[in-house]
């Protein structure tokens, strides 16, 4: 039995859950900085300058919030392997034929060698050292070989 089915509709509905999430964080954000304006410009007690420097700040917090939480996105395990596994979906219900066309012009500017360093798109690396294969599922940089630390590999086509 394949699990296909349980893992596209399990990333549909979290797709589907994310999308709803952000939609309503940031509408529910933008209704409570309009509010916020709304009740710190009828407060007459309150000069014009110390509304804009509220409001300043404000937005100063929630754009320090956002860049903090940044960085423990970049550093969580499990959202990195959830966006591996989320890109190796697609590249399963991809056209691959599409991708080997797009890839081909700097297929044929790298002569179809790659080292550390480079960027590729989709494709799928041997290591010319051991033959190790790594599949490249978005854009990324290569890195060494994760069997025997070697830094250049060929580029083989996909197989539609």
């Amino acid at each position: 039995m394949s699990n296909k089915p349980l893992f596209t509709d399990f990333y549909h509905k979290l797709s589907m859950w994310l999308t709803d999430v952000k939609k309503h964080e940031v509408t529910e954000i933008v209704e409570l900085v309009e509010q916020a304006k709304v009740i710190l410009s009828a407060a007459e007690s309150i000069p014009e300058e110390k509304i804009t420097q509220f409001i300043d700040n404000f937005q100063y917090d929630l754009h320090e919030f956002y860049q903090q939480n940044q960085e423990q996105v970049k550093n969580s395990t499990f959202l990195s392997l959830m966006n591996e596994s989320f890109w190796a979906l697609l590249v399963q219900i991809t056209d691959k034929s599409q991708v080997e066309w797009a890839e081909l012009c700097q297929d044929f500017k790298q002569n179809g060698d790659y080292q550390e360093g480079d960027i590729i798109g989709f494709g799928k690396l041997t290591c010319v050292k051991c033959n190790n294969t790594i599949l490249i599922s978005h854009m990324t940089k290569v890195g060494k070989c994760l069997h025997c630390q070697h830094n250049h590999f060929k580029r083989e086509s996909l197989t539609p």
